[in-house]
Parts: structure tokens; sequence; C-alpha cells
């Protein structure tokens, strides 16, 4: 009986430093997330459902590569995965993926920081979106299938195609939240604040066109042109540019007093001390009248 093995395990060359990379991004955002935690305790007052949301995706994102850098350490040791892991990682990777569609949509939508409901525009967005990235865990499936199978490549490219329709789809809130703040800023009067949050959204979908763009295209490009032992640099590439991407956005985004996203409009709280003004003296006048009238009537 012939038994092919590497001198390290039953890994390629290429996937060998994957258990390795996947243990420390794993702890590169837990570290990430447990520092966004303690900065929304710190500003209790302006944290918002969202906040607590991206903290959700960074443990999610966490334990999902946890459980894939275990998987690895298996399939290394014993030439296969072990079932339970296996499918703990499939969960948690569709809970990451739905998690991460979601929470950029909800943002570039302005949901909980300026608006609780929804467009109709919206929701259809994220009616394409989520039934996507349940499609999307068969990506993961197909990644751990023999690469000479028949229809390997023909799925691949099917699932590749559905996620780069999930990171176009992503796109159009932020859009459209850029493109309300550019017809408001002419029309209500509120210039310097709706300027501010312009530039935040313009920001925000510079980042969402780069993360795109490193994880889905010249990820590809690095992963085709360097020789197969150095392929794990692919995996590096992706798991880099999505923490970055995430500590970008809690940047951005963050629960303070400055950020422009949580600042009260300056002409909204003069307009309100002016009607307070005006009510007060109002007030006082019609008291003055009526003190007038009665002291008329006594005299009578």
């Amino acid at each position: 009986m012939i038994r092919e093995k590497n001198p390290e395990g039953f890994l390629s060359a290429a996937e060998i430093p994957l258990f390795k990379l996947y243990m420390v991004m794993s702890a590169f955002f837990l570290a990430a997330g447990i520092f966004w935690v303690s900065v929304l305790c710190k500003n209790p007052y302006n944290v918002f459902k969202i906040h607590w949301l991206m903290a959700a995706l960074a443990f999610t994102k966490s334990v999902s590569l946890l459980f894939h850098s275990i998987n690895y350490y298996f399939i290394n040791s014993q030439g296969h995965p072990i079932e339970g892991l296996a499918v703990m990682h499939y969960i948690t990777h569709l809970l990451k993926g739905a998690l991460l569609f979601i929470t950029i949509a909800l943002i570039g939508s302005g949901w909980a920081f300026v608006k609780y409901v929804l467009s109709d525009k919206e929701k259809k967005i994220f009616g394409i979106v989520i039934p996507l990235q349940i499609m999307n865990v068969a990506y993961i499936v197909i990644e751990s299938r023999e690469e000479g199978a028949s229809d390997y490549m023909l799925w691949k490219e099917i699932l590749f195609l559905v996620d780069l329709i999930c990171c176009g789809a992503i796109l159009f809130p932020v859009v459209w939240s850029i493109r309300h703040l550019q017809d408001a800023s002419g029309t209500d009067g509120k210039v310097a604040v709706n300027l501010a949050k312009l530039k935040l959204f313009r920001h925000y979908y510079i980042m969402v066109i780069c993360y795109v763009y490193f994880t889905r295209v010249i990820a590809i490009l690095l992963q085709v042109a360097v020789p197969f032992q150095w392929q794990w640099l692919y995996q590096l590439l992706v798991e880099g540019s999505t923490l970055a991407f995430f500590v970008l956005t809690g940047y951005k985004f963050q629960p303070a007093g400055d950020n422009p996203y949580l600042q009260l409009p300056q002409e909204d709280e003069e307009d309100m001390q002016m009607e307070q003004i005006m009510t007060d003296s109002g007030f006082r006048e019609g008291l003055s009248k009526v003190n007038k009238t009665a002291g008329g009537r006594e005299l009578l």
C-alpha cells in the first residue's frame, strides 16, 4: 500500500501555514472585538444598536477563523477534518458572511444613526443579499472537494459570481445616502452638518470599494502570480484587508461626540432656543394682558 504524505503532515506546501495564519488572525479579530466593546462601554450615551452589531461581527469573524484553523490542524495531522468541527465552521462562516454584508448595508443606509426605518429599496437589497449569503456557504464546501472533480471549476465560478453580486448590492445604500445628503445640503439650510455627513459617506464608499477590490480582485491576481508554496499569501491578504476594513469602519463610526453622525445640528438647537424665547415672551405678554384686564374690572 502506497501512502502519500508530506513530512510535516497531509497538507500541501501552500496550505501548511494556514493553521497558524488563521489562528493568529482569529486572535487579532478577538482583540479588536474586545477593544470595540470597551469603547462602547466608555461612551454609553452615544451607542446605537448598529455598534453592538459591529461587535458581534468581530467576534463571529474570530470564532469562524478559529474553527477554520482547527479544521486545518486535523486535516494536517489526520488527513481528514472532524465532522462536528467542520459543521461548526460552516455555521460560523454563514453567520459571519451574513453579518458582514448586513452591517455594511445598514451603515451605508444610515440605520440607527439617523433613521430607524429602512426604505422599500433598502429592504429589497436585504432581500437579495441574505439569501445569496446563505448560498455562499456552498463555496467553502466546494473548496473542500477535489479540484479534479468535473463540476469543481463550474460551481466555483458560479459562487464567485454570487459573491460579486452581493458586493455590488451593498454599495447601493451608500450611493442612495450620498445622493440624499447632496440634495438635502442645498434645501434644508443645514449645509455644514450635511457636508460633514456627506464627506463621511464618501470615505465609507471608497473604503467598501477598496475592501471589495483587495479581497476579490487583487487577492486572486496574487494567487495566480505567486509560486505554489506562497499561495497562502492570498489568504493573508484577504484576512489582513478585512481586519483593516473593520478597524477603519470602527474608527469612522465610533461613538464619539465629534462624530458627524452623532452631532446635533447647531441650526436646530438655535431654532429651538428661539422658539422657546418666543414662547416665553408670548406667555409673559398674555399674562400681563390678563392682569391688566383683571385690574380694570376691579376698578369698575
